[in-house]
Formats: structure tokens, sequence, C-alpha cells
């Protein structure tokens, strides 16, 4: 079965987005040469992506763009090749190369997805996304960078839509000259749930 891992960048609050859809703070970090190796090398890791459909949106108007292109090369590069996955009840088809639309219950079109022959699977940002797959154990690693950022009320929290907790295990860390912290999780189950 494919592996479905999540890619989310977080405030030290626990936020994936602002509330007014803002996410410059994601950015507003001192350049940092080992940051910038890692993110092109997981651009270049390969694998499938998943979007729900507001990421899928954000991400198709910049990363086709030549100031993308020009900004930052090889991350545009592997963006507009790897295959893509977009979630949506609503949108019938995808601009983007390389994309298919997922229409209907993204549960249920997942769990599908998952046992067909391919490459692992990413899904990057997509909060509410990822609050679904997560509730549905569908999930298999969770690679959260925290930003040392807090947004506080401006702030749309990751895990704030789950009916329950989700237990996990630390299975590895990574620290960045810039502050990031990458903890990359595993799901043992659902917390609070008999």
């Amino acid at each position: 079965m494919r592996r479905l891992t999540v890619f989310e960048m977080l405030t030290l609050d626990g936020c994936y987005a602002s509330t007014d859809g803002d996410f410059g703070w994601t950015h507003r970090r001192e350049r940092d040469a080992e940051w910038d190796a890692f993110v092109q090398g997981n651009a270049a890791s390969g694998g499938e992506l998943v979007f729900g459909r507001r990421t899928y949106e954000m991400m198709a108007s910049w990363w086709p763009t030549p100031a993308a292109a020009q900004n930052e090369p090889l991350v545009a590069e592997r963006m507009n090749a790897l295959s893509k996955f977009v979630c949506s009840r609503t949108l019938r088809e995808a601009a983007w190369n390389n994309t298919t639309v997922l229409q209907g219950d993204a549960v249920e079109r997942l769990q599908v997805l998952k046992r067909q022959p391919g490459a692992d699977l990413v899904i990057l940002g997509s909060g509410e996304l990822v609050v679904a797959l997560g509730a549905a154990g569908l999930i298999d690693e969770y690679q959260l960078v925290v930003i040392p950022v807090v947004l506080g009320r401006r702030g749309r929290p990751l895990f704030g839509g789950l009916e329950h907790g989700v237990d996990l295990r630390l299975n590895r860390f990574r620290r960045f000259g810039n502050g990031n912290m990458l903890l990359c999780y595993e799901p043992r189950g659902l917390a609070g749930t008999p």
C-alpha cells in the first residue's frame, strides 16, 4: 500500500494558515543555506502530491509562473513535473499540468488511491484535508516544520477541527539555523477513543 505523508508548515502556536490567507509568515526568516538545501532535496525526492482545492489553487497560481522559475528554479521545475491530485467537491478540471481532480468524498478517494500501485503520496498544506484524512486513520506520517512565529487569533490551528486527538510518536527531528524545526511523527492511533 502507498504511504501518505503530510508535509505542513506550522507556527509555534500550531497554526497552518492565517485567517486572511497570508502565508508570508512561512518566509520571513533569514536566509539559511541548510534550509534551502533541505527544501530543494524535498522537492527532488519524488512521489505524488495531494492538495485540497484552496491549496491547489494557491500553488497553481505560483509554481507555473516565470517568477517562481526565477526565484526557486529547482523547486518550480519539480512542482510542475510531479503528478498531482486535488481533492474537491466543486472543481471539475485542473489547468496545472499533471493534475488529476479527485471529485467527491476525499476520504473515500484517498482510500482507493492508497491501494493503487504508484509512488508514495505527500499532502502539502491543505489543513482541512489533513484533518479529515487523519481522523480516518489514512496518514502514515506527519512531517511538521515549526516556524518560530506566533499568529495568535490571526491563525487557523491545524488540528482544531479534530473530534478526537491523534496519539503520535516522534521518529526524528532536525533543527535548522534559521530557527525552523522539522518534527516527524508516526500516528499510533486516535487518542480519546475507546
